[in-house]
């Protein structure tokens, strides 16, 4: 390389890093004045760092084979604030996309027909819900998180309490902490407070209210001004409607969420495939398993194209809080025994549960799970005898579409990277992340491998689930 090359390529470099620091403000202002959330392959941008909006503009090359240019979407985020927006979701990579192959060379114009039913609406809306969290583990923290993440104005979900019992008297300051820090997920992004006069932490201007009960009947949510709530269940101690409906029973709730898979006529929903069967008459809903989320979007993706005749789901899952740290007493077969010393075969549910959000596919399916000495990210290997002959490129390319250009951008992610491993997905927003590399084809026979964050992009799914039921759901663009 020459002196001169060094140079230029320096010289681009701090040229894309001007230009993202320039976006960081007026990405701001849509959130704020706009309630506009702004992404980039479903990789928020609102309060990110130079590096990482950089970041998210080269993640593209992995979805469309080209790196996108902050010189691209910068004077698309400059020309949208001219529209005077209402609450809205832009995927910036994909309006950027759509207005390439539109053959057009009027941004303006193709961006007032294509966010029409948004434009000036500014300053509009929408009446926010209150939210409980009924258990504060490792899926309740995290809720709290994106939660807190998407506050914006309060018009969307609005976190307004926690119920635990208390572990100690310095209970408040250890839920803070853990809060706080987290040994997988990194440190929360921003401030919280302690008020232990008012049982309260605010975290970045969220006041939640933490009450403390032994049971899910004991609790006037109304003396705390909270109304109509929706209630998480993030304990998973009830899993059918006589247990959960003990939530129902306390004042200013309304509506019960459950963390877990759901037991007898309890809908289990996985979000992109049938949460549209979620109606105002529906007390209690569940939000599934991890593993369901993660490999429901893609079987369905699979079957729509190809017809699946059986299969096989085998999970490679992180050990979770219900095994044991060494060797000792469980009532379940070998999860006795050191869940960080050993891989540990054990059950999973998932298989059958497909079949409560894909009715089509019951019964084609067995499963069975492995434990693994890792704390976060597991992978789901789905082993499929398909009704049509395929190939591998094919099938990848199918997928990478469907990641793309489908109604479920938000549940199936995509990669063909040679070099990932499962810490590269924690912080994954998608349900699932199909690994092409690891693909495997042959005729009618498919292995796909499929990477899923079990704890972060669980709870995203959980979070959209709650969105539709408290109706605060922005419209997205661009529309598929």
């Amino acid at each position: 390389m020459t002196q001169d090359q060094y140079e230029q390529c320096l010289e681009n470099w701090t040229d894309r890093e001007s230009t993202a620091e320039a976006m960081i403000p007026l990405i701001g202002r849509l959130y704020r004045e706009h309630n506009v959330v702004t992404s980039i392959y479903g990789r928020g941008l609102v309060n990110r760092s130079v590096i990482s909006i950089l970041k998210s503009h080269r993640f593209a090359r992995q979805i469309d084979d080209t790196e996108l240019s902050v010189h691209d979407t910068f004077p698309l985020i400059n020309a949208l604030l001219e529209l005077n927006l209402g609450p809205a979701s832009i995927d910036l990579a994909r309006l950027v996309d759509k207005f390439r192959k539109s053959d057009g060379d009027d941004l303006d114009a193709f961006l007032r027909e294509e966010l029409a039913s948004v434009i000036g609406h500014k300053g509009e809306r929408r009446q926010g819900r209150d939210v409980v969290l009924y258990g504060f583990g490792r899926i309740g923290r995290l809720l709290a998180r994106i939660m807190v993440e998407k506050a914006g104005a309060g018009d969307g979900l609005r976190l307004r309490a926690i119920v635990v019992r208390k572990g100690a008297s310095n209970d408040l300051s250890k839920r803070a902490s853990l809060l706080r820090r987290d040994s997988v997920h990194g440190s929360f992004q921003g401030t919280i407070k302690i008020d232990e006069e008012n049982n309260t932490l605010t975290a970045n201007g969220t006041v939640i209210q933490v009450i403390y009960a032994s049971d899910p009947t004991s609790v006037d949510y109304t003396q705390y001004g909270i109304k109509d709530a929706l209630i998480v269940d993030n304990t998973g101690v009830w899993r059918d409607a006589e247990g959960l409906s003990q939530h129902l029973k306390c004042p200013g709730a309304s509506q019960v969420v459950l963390t877990a898979p759901g037991k007898g006529d309890i809908k289990n929903i996985v979000h992109g495939i049938n949460h549209a069967a979620i109606t105002p008459e529906d007390k209690i809903v569940s939000a599934a398993s991890c593993t369901t989320n993660a490999i429901v979007p893609v079987l369905k993706a699979i079957n729509d194209k190809y017809g699946i005749a059986n299969g096989h789901v085998e999970t490679v899952h992180s050990y979770t809080n219900d095994q044991n740290l060494i060797d000792n007493f469980h009532k379940g077969n070998r999860r006795g025994r050191s869940a960080a010393l050993n891989m540990v075969i054990t059950e999973t549910g998932a298989a059958k549960a497909v079949a409560k959000a894909l009715p089509e596919l019951e019964g084609k399916l067995s499963g069975n799970a492995i434990r693994v000495p890792t704390p976060n990210v597991s992978m789901a290997i789905l082993n499929l005898n398909l009704n049509a002959a395929t190939n591998r490129d094919e099938v990848n390319e199918y997928l990478r579409y469907m990641a793309l250009h489908s109604d479920l951008h938000k549940q199936i992610d995509f990669t063909n990277s040679l070099e990932v491993v499962s810490t590269d997905f924690v912080g994954s927003r998608h349900a699932g992340v199909v690994d092409a590399e690891a693909t495997i084809c042959n005729d009618t026979r498919l292995i796909l491998y499929v990477w899923y964050d079990n704890e972060f992009g669980y709870s995203c799914q959980v979070v959209r689930i709650l969105e539709d039921m408290a109706h605060v759901n922005p419209p997205a663009f661009p529309e598929f």
